[in-house]
């Protein structure tokens, strides 16, 4: 396959050029539709109680959704003010697909106790087409923004349809912005690596391709499912990340290559051979690892998973065939590594050495130091979260800190509705009304009853969820179902502690196989998947600590809000994964092509670090810049998710790749690529093994015919044998992928 990428990419590279153009016109006229369609319904899962409950009520009684407006004034009981406010009420109820526009001066709680400010609710008709309701929904927050007069200091609107319209909007200019203070110190960066505008450019273009197949992918899925506001920054910061990873990767390869072959061609075939198989299956670890976003039944996270994966897929091609195409066609310009291999990454083997040297105090200090990062996991709790989450620059931002500076706690909190079906005894009912003083009870058709019970604080706090607690434990057998924001977060939670335990089972064994199969190993695996998990704990550790706790979280422009997002672990957690198994797929190539040439396994983890050493960081850099460039825009779950990779994919490439995989791989010494018996044979015949770039030049033969310029005595090990004759076998021919 790989093989035939090349061969494609060189005998016709103005063809895969002309391909990938079309499809980055696709992704960047079709695919941003995607930004109209956006949603911030995360917490709905099919199935669960909360769930079925709420499409019941929709139902019997089909409501339309609100959008809410905040007058602030001098003093909204001036005369001037009044007749502003109910001239816009009065407007509003003539707007077609407008059910409702109580009079806030004849509606108790809606204005404040203070006297500055006041609350106009529009409701919607029910079972409007997405075209009336947001013609509905912009004739009305325009009549509400209109509302002016010397007393008036502000008018705040957001709500319902609107929000997921004013966060797609944000998302829009994010991305925009993310993308002008990233792609230039991206450039800047590579231009530092490679020393020339045509070799720094050439990970940009693929870049661009991935940031393409970012919109498009979102725009695909969002045919068939809900998208969330916050796809568009995770997807095009990992899409545009991993594309500038995958081609530094293929481009600091095809720089060695040119060194041994003047050949342009020639050297994109080896480089595809070689460093191409370390991409494919990087792609495959980091598809494999988000494939655990799956497992969950929560229509945003397995959305989140499969766009995610796409877009990974969509870098690992444009890295495998559209880079080939380029360096085929301009790669005569790009100039050769100057370095030799023996002489580049001279601190990286230094490293390694010490780490190996030292293995026991590198573990016994770095181990209980990640661990001592990842304790306030222990802590972790997620929540729905409110308009705190947003940047104070934002609409629904500024409605919500009006609320909060004039009215009491818990205006406008929805209750938990309980669903009384027919069936329901007056005795249940009647314990139930009897939770919370203030109970609403409404009959619907068809004998069903609901009861709203004020929730008492905020719809995702401990007495809002403690009281979904209480009405499930007391209704017995009775068909009574909660359904409501706090209902929705209780079942959130519990789908995500029930189904964890497979998705963690389903990404581990995925993860194990391609090592395996890449390795040849049973115990590298294993050796990855604890040193990862340590990097990870630590990230997220730090993110609980900074954003729900509050430590330093003003320096990045956010609050401690007390919870984390409810999707912001889960999406961490994926995700860093993934591109942990990205460094150490880099990382063990170059071991690998080291043993299999010298048969030396201590050497071979040295030489391993010296040669990627620089590529991983230089990757772990670049990711950082983007991560960092995301997260300007003021989005909290995005701070979190943007802090969470940066952390671990920073903790990752030092810590974890310098330092522990040389002292974990000297302490297992040979038995690090250890295998049983039946699963060698597997290996060897379906295992994938990574060409070498080229043969290192020979060394000067000595008087008697040894590998030193002079002396006696057999070449050193490894020196002038095959890899099997190093370690005594047969030198028996193993399959590659091809």
């Amino acid at each position: 396959m790989l093989s035939t990428l090349a061969r494609a990419a060189t005998r016709r590279p103005l063809t895969v050029m002309l391909l990938w153009g079309l499809f980055l016109l696709l992704g960047f006229g079709l695919g941003t539709g995607v930004l109209g369609k956006l949603s911030d319904d995360v917490p709905d899962v099919p199935g669960t109680e909360s769930q079925v409950a709420a499409e019941h009520l929709d139902g019997l009684d089909p409501a339309g959704d609100s959008i809410t407006g905040v007058v602030e004034a001098t003093a909204v009981a001036d005369p001037a003010v009044r007749t502003e406010v109910r001239r816009a009420v009065a407007d509003l109820r003539e707007v077609a697909g407008v059910a409702e526009v109580p009079d806030p001066y004849a509606t108790p709680g809606l204005v404040a106790g203070d006297g500055r400010a006041l609350i106009v609710s529009v409701t919607l008709e029910g079972g409007l087409d997405d075209d009336a309701e947001e013609s509905a929904v912009d004739h009305a927050a325009g009549r509400l923004h209109e509302i002016a007069g010397s007393e008036v200091s502000g008018v705040h609107v957001s709500g319902g349809p609107l929000l997921g319209q004013q966060l797609g909007e944000r998302a829009q200019e994010d991305v925009k912005n993310a993308e002008l203070i990233s792609l230039p110190v991206v450039l800047v960066l590579l231009l530092v690596v490679f020393g020339g505008l045509r070799a720094a450019g050439l990970p940009l273009l693929v870049a661009v391709a991935g940031i393409a197949g970012a919109f498009l992918a979102l725009f695909g899925f969002s045919r068939f499912t809900d998208i969330s506001v916050y796809a568009i920054q995770v997807t095009t910061m990992l899409g545009l990340g991993l594309a500038v990873d995958y081609a530094l990767l293929m481009l600091v390869r095809f720089r060695e290559e040119r060194r041994h072959t003047p050949d342009v061609a020639e050297a994109v075939h080896r480089t595809v051979a070689a460093a191409g198989r370390t991409v494919l299956f990087s792609g495959l670890t980091v598809a494999v690892s988000l494939a655990g976003l799956l497992v969950f039944p929560s229509t945003f996270l397995r959305s989140m998973g499969l766009a995610v994966a796409a877009v990974v897929v969509v870098d690992m091609l444009a890295a495998l065939t559209l880079l080939p195409a380029l360096l085929a066609r301009f790669g005569g310009r790009v100039p050769p590594a100057k370095a030799r291999p023996e002489e580049e990454g001279r601190l990286f083997a230094r490293l390694a050495r010490f780490a190996a040297r030292r293995r026991v105090a590198v573990l016994a200090v770095a181990v209980p130091a990640l661990l001592v990062v990842a304790l306030p996991v222990t802590g972790l709790t997620i929540n729905l979260g409110d308009a705190r989450q947003l940047p104070r620059s934002t609409e629904a931002r500024r409605l919500y800190d009006a609320v909060e500076a004039h009215f009491p706690p818990g205006t406008g909190v929805s209750p938990v509705t309980v669903v009384l079906r027919p069936g329901t005894d007056a005795a249940t009912a009647d314990r139930i009304r009897a939770l919370a003083p203030g109970t609403v009870d409404r009959d619907l058709a068809g004998g069903t009853r609901v009861l709203e019970l004020p929730a008492g604080g905020p719809a995702d706090g401990p007495a809002a969820t403690e009281l979904v607690g209480r009405v499930r434990d007391l209704r017995g057998d009775a068909p009574v179902q909660v359904t409501g924001g706090a209902a929705q977060l209780v079942d959130f939670r519990q789908m995500l502690a029930d189904r964890a335990p497979w998705a963690a089972l389903t990404v581990l064994a995925g993860i194990f196989v391609l090592l395996f199969a890449f390795t040849g190993s049973v115990l590298l695996p294993l050796r990855t998947v604890a040193t990862t998990l340590l990097s990870l704990g630590a990230a997220l550790g730090a993110v609980v600590w900074v954003f729900q706790d509050g430590h330093l979280a003003g320096l990045i422009g956010a609050e401690g809000l007390g919870a984390l997002s409810l999707t912001a672990p889960p999406l961490i957690i994926a995700i860093a994964f993934g591109l942990a198994m990205d460094y150490e797929l880099f990382i063990l190539a170059r071991m690998r092509e080291a043993r299999e040439r010298t048969g030396d396994d201590r050497e071979a983890v040295v030489t391993g670090l010296r040669r990627s050493g620089r590529v991983v960081t230089c990757a772990a850099l670049l990711l950082a810049v983007v991560f960092g460039a995301f997260m300007t825009g003021g989005f909290s779950p995005i701070l979190q998710i943007g802090l969470g990779l940066t952390l671990a994919v920073l903790i990752d490439a030092t810590v974890v790749r310098m330092l522990l995989v040389p002292a974990t791989m000297a302490l297992l010494g040979r038995r690090a690529w250890w295998a049983p018996k039946p699963l060698r044979r597997v290996h060897d015949r379906f295992g994938v093994s990574e060409e070498a770039a080229v043969p290192a030049p020979p060394r000067p033969v000595g008087p008697c015919g040894t590998g030193h310029r002079g002396g006696l005595g057999p070449a050193p090990r490894g020196v002038g044998r095959t890899t099997a004759e190093a370690r005594g076998r047969d030198a028996r021919p193993r399959p590659a992928l091809s």
